[in-house]
């Protein structure tokens, strides 16, 4: 299995600048073009750009930065350059450059003039935070040399924040690169890559987060249960080892904000409740611990969806499915599950599945809604997001609005029930009863229902089940 299901768009992509360098190239040219790539940890990235590397088949150096000193970082990159296929990689031979001006400056005179060449900087945040002048120092020899040559500069980082701001007004690289996000796979690629039914498929992303790596150890057409209790049964597993390996990389030395997010990882949701199961912090750490965890896109921050201000209200998730399953069953059992004892976590999951997977399921239904077609949605649809009160009385799984975070009208009201029975009487009773108490709807809102196992309630006027779920991403 390969992994590139999903990302033959990005391979062509990476092709199509790489073919235009090289229709660019000729005397007193700029050729050179600059491509900023970002993407959550483990979602494959370096994989993309090694694969178009080795079907390019021209002159490349890629170099993976790390957490090492700026001296380190210099020497390892000129050793990495001095064993490259660069036509002038023998100029590296020996040399010892006094800073990363003059490492680059030997990478211009090192590449290709009369054909195109790539060269990579992978985990360019961690050059970035150890050498404040790197980013401007890069755009100034591109600008003065680098751009002279046919080369492709790609820049990688997972960093998504810090990745994002590189490309904003008043950073160097401001209107001088592309900006390339590399997604996880989402439920359909997931489907085909895996070969399941789109109910399993929803499964298998919640369980997976759509990372290549923990689809790659997948057999194909298992079905989930036995696809956890396999991974849980191997410490060394792609399941087991990455959230910790993510969370030591986004956290070296974070240990509050590691454990604000346990929390919210665990099922707290609320500022009050996160404080008390991260060990009663404090209010102003806690909020800087939420601030630098949403900044980093690890966490979501979501206010009740109505036409009714209630920021007060905000609640909490993790964005990654899998980082999300990997808090609440694996983080907290590495221990045990590193003694053979995997089956005790995979007990504990089976036991808690169903009640997890309809809480994890609610972010994905809302966003395949919002990207299905407007013909298959009720008029108006802009936004999508819940509503809840501080009491949860209500609490709504899906409302939709012509915008948000405020809503002028709203445009629906819905539930999903992401159970093995059927969206029936009851739950249409109780969802009218909480359209009545929805700022902003009325009885005459149409009424969604997104159900795993069908909808036989008479009276819910659009709905959605696994395989139109699936479809919002063809």
């Amino acid at each position: 299995m390969t992994g590139f299901i999903g990302r033959e768009p990005q391979l062509r992509q990476l092709d199509k600048m790489l073919r235009r360098v090289e229709r660019q190239a000729g005397p007193g040219g700029r050729p050179g073009t600059a491509l900023l790539m970002r993407g959550r940890r483990r979602v494959g990235k370096s994989r993309l750009v090694e694969e178009f590397v080795d079907r390019a088949g021209v002159p490349s150096v890629f170099f993976t930065a790390s957490t090492r000193t700026t001296r380190e970082e210099i020497d390892l990159f000129v050793a990495e350059a001095a064993a490259s296929d660069l036509p002038g990689a023998a100029l590296f031979a020996g040399a010892h450059p006094d800073g990363w001006d003059a490492a680059l400056r030997l990478l211009a005179a090192a590449l290709p003039a009369d054909g195109p060449s790539i060269v990579v900087f992978d985990e360019m945040p961690y050059l970035v935070e150890k050498d404040a002048a790197f980013e401007g120092t890069l755009q100034k020899l591109f600008d003065r040399e680098l751009s002279r040559k046919p080369v492709l500069l790609i820049g990688i980082g997972s960093d998504l924040a810090m990745m994002e701001a590189m490309g904003t007004y008043g950073r160097p690289f401001y209107q001088r690169a592309t900006e390339m996000v590399v997604p996880q796979l989402n439920p359909r690629e997931v489907a085909a890559m895996l070969d399941l039914p789109a109910a399993e498929a929803f499964d298998a992303y919640l369980a997976t987060g759509g990372l290549p790596l923990l689809c790659a150890e997948w057999e194909p057409g298992t079905d989930t249960a036995t696809y956890l209790a396999t991974c849980l049964a191997d410490p060394l597993s792609a399941l087991v080892v990455s959230g910790e390996r993510s969370l030591a990389a986004e956290f070296p030395t974070e240990a509050q904000a590691r454990r604000v997010l346990e929390a919210i990882g665990s099922g707290e949701r609320t500022f009050t409740n996160i404080a008390r199961a991260a060990g009663d912090i404090p209010g102003a750490s806690l909020t800087r611990a939420l601030t630098l965890l949403v900044h980093k896109r690890i966490v979501a921050a979501e206010t009740p969806l109505s036409t009714r201000p209630a920021n007060k209200d905000t609640r909490y998730r993790v964005t990654d499915p899998h980082l999300r399953l990997w808090l609440a069953f694996v983080g907290p059992h590495l221990a045990e599950i590193e003694r053979g004892r995997g089956d005790r976590a995979n007990r504990r999951l089976r036991t808690s599945w169903s009640s997890w997977r309809g809480r994890a399921i609610e972010p994905v239904v809302r966003e395949a809604l919002s990207l299905l077609p407007p013909e298959s949605l009720p008029p108006g649809c802009e936004a999508f997001g819940g509503y809840w009160t501080r009491t949860n009385d209500p609490e709504i799984d899906i409302v939709a609005a012509d915008r948000a975070p405020i809503a002028k009208h709203v445009t629906a009201v819905g539930s999903i029930k992401w159970l093995e029975g059927p969206f029936d009487h009851r739950d249409l009773t109780a969802l009218t009863v909480h359209r009545d108490r929805l700022p902003g709807a009325g009885p005459d809102t149409p009424l969604i229902a997104a159900s795993r196992s069908g909808v036989t309630a008479q009276g819910i006027d659009y709905a959605y089940g696994p395989q139109d779920l699936l479809t919002a991403w063809e």
